[in-house]
């Protein structure tokens, strides 16, 4: 990577380098186990001018999203995220029968359905045709296509502009971060707002989430770099939340800049806790790739014990996450017998790169290993309670991030 795709300084700073691994979403079937599998470098870097993060564009949208394995819906704490947003976001902004949202990769309609239910006029944007069709059926209108200036334009044209724009997890997803911002602007209203939910720099730095880093995610935001960006398509912050979500996610609350006044005393703050934290200058991230080799070093060291005396490690969940981790750890189903995961598109299937078997989460119980990784640490509460029957012959879990931690599991 030689420039920066937000600002295009040749500016670039290495942050941490994981090597190569295959596409964190193109889980293998069966008959692909003897077919070659490409890998690409994953190798963060910041701008030291406009200090966004990001990793080279080595594969495009179109790639990933067409045909996509993750389903929102299967995580119960996210659909119940997206219902307290809606149920929020209405009473901030006073959204009648009468307004119209749209959400941008709009996945399953695991947030709309809860616009839907309102009575509320709304629109998905998903451009992965699977996960748009369940939207479909389950009564969300949704229109298959990748947002650009363009697709904004035409959809403001046949349903006027949204009064209110979603854009949650997807805007570390583009690498054309100036156009998909235009197309945000072109969809709202000119009094209207945009609603992003983006993972937090300031806590994947502090809490060694380098698991997050995968080629999905193209650029990872702090509140300075998102304020650059948002202004490259004519948007402008206004409010920003700190939320606990994918291990730490600012939302930022955004209006056409023509409107949106001075942002408010919360994006002070969070713009001084940034600064505090040295992530405008280099010093902030000088020592995370010695961090992320501890993480490894310290997983490693367990499986490998465990192996040794004969105790079984098997996996819970198979999220995107989890495969830079299992990737850049060189963890094989000697170590990890296999995963289990809630989505039935992954049963049957194998993680990318290392080839661990994901199978349906009724494994666990009958097979009654002593250790459960859990590789979506992010839902730790939600999890662990779900997993609380692991008690029952002894059984504990495992979260490898911010660091090892086995806990034994309350009955």
């Amino acid at each position: 990577m030689t420039r920066c795709r937000l600002c295009g300084s040749e500016a670039m700073a290495s942050v941490v380098d994981l090597g190569a691994t295959p596409p964190c979403e193109s889980f293998l079937a069966a008959d692909q186990l003897d077919q070659p599998e490409p890998a690409y470098p994953l190798h963060l870097r910041v701008c030291t001018d406009c200090w966004l993060a990001q990793i080279p564009p080595l594969i495009t949208p179109e790639e990933t999203f067409k045909e996509y394995a993750y389903f929102s819906s299967y995580s119960t704490s996210w659909v119940e995220h997206a219902r307290t947003f809606v149920d929020d976001a209405a009473a901030r902004l006073d959204l009648g029968t009468d307004a119209f949202v749209v959400e941008v990769a709009s996945n399953d309609g695991y947030l709309l359905k809860h616009v839907v239910d309102r009575g509320i006029r709304c629109l998905g944007i998903e451009p992965s045709v699977n996960v748009g069709a369940a939207a479909r059926d389950a009564g969300v209108p949704t229109l298959t296509e990748f947002l650009s200036p363009d697709t904004g334009s035409a959809v403001r044209a046949e349903h006027g502009p949204a009064d209110l724009v979603v854009a949650n997890n997807v805007y570390a997803h583009i690498p054309d971060v100036v156009g998909f911002t235009e197309g945000l602007r072109a969809l709202v209203a000119d009094d209207g707002w945009v609603s992003i939910e983006v993972q937090h720099l300031l806590t994947l730095i502090e809490e060694n989430q380098y698991d997050t880093i995968y080629h999905e995610h193209f650029q990872y935001y702090t509140v300075a770099s998102a304020i650059r960006a948002l202004a490259s398509g004519g948007l402008a912050l206004v409010d920003v939340e700190l939320l606990p979500t994918h291990g730490g996610s600012i939302r930022l609350w955004a209006r056409p800049a023509e409107v949106a006044g001075e942002p408010s005393q919360q994006v002070v703050d969070v713009l001084a806790r940034e600064k505090a934290a040295g992530l405008q200058e280099l010093s902030g991230y000088t020592e995370f790739s010695a961090r992320v080799a501890k993480v490894r070093r310290d997983l490693l060291r367990f499986l490998i014990t465990a192996a040794e005396r004969g105790e079984t490690v098997v996996g819970y969940g198979a999220p995107g996450k989890g495969n830079t981790l299992l990737n850049h750890c060189g963890i094989r189903p000697d170590l990890l017998a296999y995963t289990v995961d809630r989505n039935p598109y992954k049963h049957g299937r194998f993680t990318p790169g290392t080839r661990i078997p994901i199978l349906p989460p009724e494994r666990i119980a009958a097979d009654k290993p002593d250790y459960v990784l859990v590789l979506p640490w992010n839902l730790r509460a939600e999890l662990t309670e779900q997993l609380s029957f692991v008690h029952e012959w002894g059984g504990r879990l495992v979260f490898p991030i911010p660091e090892l931690s086995i806990v034994e599991v309350a009955s």
